[in-house]
């Protein structure tokens, strides 16, 4: 494996290999990996000939007091578990060659990314598309792997290559859980003991809002009903939104049908937790 951090050292090593009629996957990732993010290579690698994971913790997708410098970082780690899952190139660029000196242009969408995360995030979505739009350019993927974990960032990032006609395949590929149910997230290293034990629950609610929805339930108020009660009720929790939307607009839908989003934001203490389940009846293959 090679660790490089300059984008035209990552270009030409993927012209290199796109000469050699090899296909190239791009996972990118804020790093301190963890299964989810080693499931996302290990998903890269069934699809292309070079994998190339990104480590770059954004800067311009966190907002004022959140957590920019509390973000866990572990580089040394991170090297030796892609060099363990196989990883080609390891793309570490630092802020000041993402963002030189005098840059001004960014990447916004003004309707996927209004509601949810974005409601209470404003600016969020700038930096994410703007940064996965300069990865995209730097190593020119045939694929890009993202977590369905972060369900609003992939339905922007699914717009932004077909609205700029870029010629890469976006890959969605499932949530990664710990073995209670809790979505994989870096995030988690933050939780106490006590709030490490209840954040499980939130999953159970969302498993529960979807054995309603299969034993017939369309109405969307009582399907998101159990998951605000369970936050709502929740010490040390601050809920941010319960939604049920639709896949393709991320608009909120009175009636649910199969395929619908149900999404969940919450603030655990200091940790900003979320999660989602997609809608289907039972023996259906749409994505959880």
């Amino acid at each position: 494996m090679k660790t490089l951090s300059r984008p035209d050292a990552v270009r030409a090593f993927s012209r290199d290999a796109r000469t050699r009629g090899e296909r190239i996957g791009l996972v990118p990732t804020m790093g301190y990996l963890h299964e989810g993010h080693l499931s996302l290579i290990r998903e890269a690698r069934k699809r292309v000939d070079c994998v190339v994971v990104s480590l770059f913790v954004n800067p311009t997708q966190f907002g004022p007091g959140e957590d920019l410098e509390q973000y866990p970082r572990d580089l040394p780690r991170d090297a030796s578990l892609c060099e363990r899952e196989g990883v080609d190139i390891l793309f570490c660029p630092d802020t000041e060659v993402m963002y030189p000196p005098g840059h001004r242009l960014f990447v916004d969408e003004a309707g996927l990314s209004l509601g949810l995360c974005g409601r209470s995030r404003p600016g969020h979505f700038r930096g994410v598309l703007t940064v996965v739009t300069k990865l995209l350019n730097m190593v020119e993927p045939d694929i890009a792997i993202f977590g369905r974990k972060d369900a609003q960032q992939l339905r922007l990032i699914e717009q932004l290559v077909r609205d700029l006609n870029m010629p890469t395949e976006i890959v969605g590929a499932p949530i990664v859980r710990e073995p209670d149910g809790l979505a994989m997230s870096s995030r988690t290293v933050f939780l106490s003991p006590a709030q490490r034990q209840w954040a499980p629950s939130v999953y159970r609610a969302l498993q529960a809002a979807l054995a309603q929805f299969r034993a017939g339930e369309r109405d969307a108020g009582a399907i998101m009903q159990g998951v605000r009660r369970l936050l709502d009720a929740a010490d040390d929790v601050v809920p941010d939104y319960v939604e049920l939307v639709s896949w393709d607009t991320l608009q909120p839908m009175a009636e649910a049908t199969p395929g619908a989003l149900l999404a969940v934001a919450l603030q655990l203490g200091k940790t900003r937790l979320i999660d989602n389940i997609r809608l289907n009846l039972a023996g259906a293959g749409a994505p959880l």
